[in-house]
């Protein structure tokens, strides 16, 4: 028969290792699944690589890999299937079939169902100093399922479509087994969170509560929500608050695993790909679609020797990411519809002084803003600190934003970010934004290229001047050139460089404009010729952000600012 290797994500909790692996005894016991293997993708042993390579040493070149896991997030969807790619690279030949993940399903409502009816006959995980109101009563079971409101508690996601998922496994719970009401939460990742969650009940008149984990084993996270759970009833003393047992290694949940087995041999997946984050673009998940994915490293997998998985773990998993976001040349509306959906997303903005600063102001609340400042002959924030910002706030679980004005990639240093965040393994993505090169003098009614006037175009920054024995510019070469020009970070340098341009060819009478706050309502267009630009940006005071286009396109013809 196909060999099926469970695969599990992993805890540091002795016991939740012991469950899965007394769940993969009691499936190994069943003579109707093939033989069966487990591991883990990180955190616990065994590792996955040494379950698969049992079964390979067996015989085995097809296999079924199954995800022990309950809704279908990135562990599911990215992880397993990666770390499964790579224990093909090491046995060439092999082959498997991908089991859906386990939940929602019957046989794990009836399973929560029971740990329910368990913590109401008096089996409350946290023991009778858990419970605010009198305990004495115990034996509670259908016929008080009236009075009692559960609260669901999941482990959350950064991805939408498993949050959801615990929400359907709620209402499901609650139809049909007269509990008073089923309020979905999370402990981590995602809202409302435990305390949020008891607090809704207890505001629709709830007096006894039960906390039910959504979780197959024990772990950090089903202890938590026992403490968050104890916390809240000790501030509500009138509160009966119980929390279940997880589900555990149990009859039904084997059974489960054969029917998932089952299911991938017959090709009968129905993976759900319609509300899926990797896929589709979900309002405040962009930064998902087609985010490639990468495997674990297991600290005893041979090439995981370098990544040992020894934080917290806390479940700011899925490790966080960074996306260095172009903010486009400062109007709020000029971003991206990629960029902004980054941004609505965001748990941490770290933004330049050029970017959008409207923007911020529709974050939520609880986002944290990092100025990353550079201001002209001021204050300003080290590179290296803005690096270091980066990596420890997405190594931290966090979805970070780096917000820039204009293009990133475009005299804005982004790639020196890319590279800080690809050095310290976090998961680093781009979005272009509208550069003020091509922005600003578009909204001046400029156009910097036009056909039969200008052919090319130069982007030239000029934050050192002619002569800096750092510049590397070719200002004689720029000077022959007959296109346009659009010079950045020019106000302090603008007089010494049509100087030099001009003493290398290029005609003084050439047409310069300087545009000043483009897009905004305060915007301005200063016109000049190239030899009377310097004292023109002087005596009508240009200071930055300005932005100087020179060339033949600059007196064609012009409705004036498009903005």
């Amino acid at each position: 028969m196909t060999g099926l290797v469970i695969v599990g994500h992993g805890t540091r909790s002795a016991a939740g290792v012991d469950q899965f692996a007394a769940l993969v005894e009691r499936v190994r016991r069943r003579s109707d699944v093939g033989d069966v293997e487990g591991g883990f993708i990180e955190l616990s042993r065994p590792p996955l690589t040494d379950a698969v390579g049992a079964l390979v040493r067996r015989g085995h070149r097809k296999l079924v890999a199954l995800p022990l896991v309950l809704t279908g997030a990135g562990h599911g969807k990215g992880d397993i299937p990666a770390a499964m790619a790579r224990e093909q690279e090491r046995h060439p030949g092999l082959t498997y079939r991908y089991g859906r993940p386990l939940g929602p399903h019957p046989l794990l409502h009836t399973a929560l169902e029971e740990r329910i009816d368990a913590a109401l006959a008096g089996a409350d995980r946290a023991g009778t100093g858990l419970a605010g109101a009198d305990r004495a009563s115990t034996g509670l079971a259908g016929a008080d399922r009236a009075g009692t409101w559960v609260a669901l508690i999941g482990r959350g996601s950064t991805d939408p479509d498993a949050n959801a998922e615990v929400a359907k496994v709620a209402r499901l719970l609650w139809e049909g087994r007269g509990y008073a009401g089923v309020e979905p939460g999370f402990i981590s990742l995602a809202s409302p969170s435990v305390p949020a969650v008891l607090e809704r009940l207890r505001r629709l008149g709830a007096r006894r509560i039960v906390v039910a984990p959504y979780f197959l084993f024990a772990g950090v996270l089903p202890d938590r929500i026992v403490a968050r759970s104890a916390e809240f009833a000790a501030a509500h003393p009138d509160i009966d608050v119980r929390v279940a047992e997880v589900i555990g290694d149990c009859d039904a949940l084997a059974d489960l695993v054969r029917e998932r087995y089952a299911e991938a041999l017959g090709g009968d997946i129905r993976m759900n790909c319609d509300t899926c984050a990797y896929r589709v673009l979900m309002p405040g998940f962009a930064d998902k679609v087609g985010r490639p994915q990468r495997p674990h490293d297991h600290p005893d997998d041979p090439v995981g020797h370098h990544h040992h998985h020894g934080h917290d773990h806390d479940h700011h998993h899925d490790h966080g990411s960074v996306a260095v976001v172009g903010g486009g040349p400062g109007p709020d509306d000029l971003i991206t519809v990629r960029g902004k959906a980054l941004l609505d997303a965001a748990d941490v903005v770290v933004v330049d002084r050029l970017a959008p600063q409207g923007l911020l102001a529709g974050l939520r609340p609880d986002v944290l803003v990092v100025d990353a400042a550079k201001v002209p002959r001021g204050p300003s924030m080290a590179q290296e600190a803005i690096n270091a910002a980066l990596v420890s706030h997405a190594r931290a679980g966090r979805r970070v934003v780096r917000l820039k004005g204009g293009d990133p990639y475009v005299f804005g240093r982004g790639h020196e970010e890319v590279q800080a965040c690809t050095a310290a393994g976090v998961p680093v993505t781009v979005v272009p934004g509208v550069s003020s090169a091509i922005a600003a003098p578009a909204l001046a009614g400029v156009p910097v290229t036009h056909r039969g006037v200008a052919h090319d175009v130069t982007v030239v920054s000029g934050h050192l001047p002619p002569g800096h024995p750092d510049s590397l510019v070719d200002w004689a070469a720029l000077a022959r050139a007959r296109g346009t020009v659009v010079l950045l970070m020019a106000v302090d340098t603008i007089a010494k460089i049509a100087s030099v341009l001009i003493e290398h060819g290029r005609a003084p009478e050439t047409p310069v404009l300087a545009v000043q706050d483009a897009g905004q309502a305060d915007q301005r267009s200063v016109p000049a010729r190239l030899d009377e630009i310097g004292a023109v940006a002087a005596r009508e005071d240009i200071r930055p952000p300005a932005v100087f286009v020179l060339g033949p396109v600059v007196a064609l013809p012009t409705t004036g600012p498009t903005a």
